[in-house]
């Protein structure tokens, strides 16, 4: 199933499919390797909802909700069933 990362629960892994170039963070996403076909686990979110922990790449990162909407990924669940 596609949805954006700000939907994805803790412990849930994805693969992400695109990244609006809507947003300024476009390219230091690419910067950071957020770039699509690359995997992604949601470590845990903040208790107010903001910000999300994410783990890509070897290495935590944290993201505002408001960019990881721009985010869109597939989640590994629904790509094996």
């Amino acid at each position: 199933m596609k949805k954006p990362l700000s939907l994805m629960k803790p412990g849930e892994n994805g693969k992400i499919i695109s990244i609006s170039r809507q947003i300024r963070s476009y390219k230091k996403f690419a910067d950071l390797g957020i770039v699509k076909g690359t995997s992604l686990e949601l470590e845990r979110i903040a208790p107010l909802g903001d910000p999300i922990e994410v783990r890509i790449k070897g290495y935590n990162l944290s993201l505002r909700k408001e960019e990881a909407v721009n985010i869109t990924v597939e989640t590994n669940h629904d790509r094996d069933a």
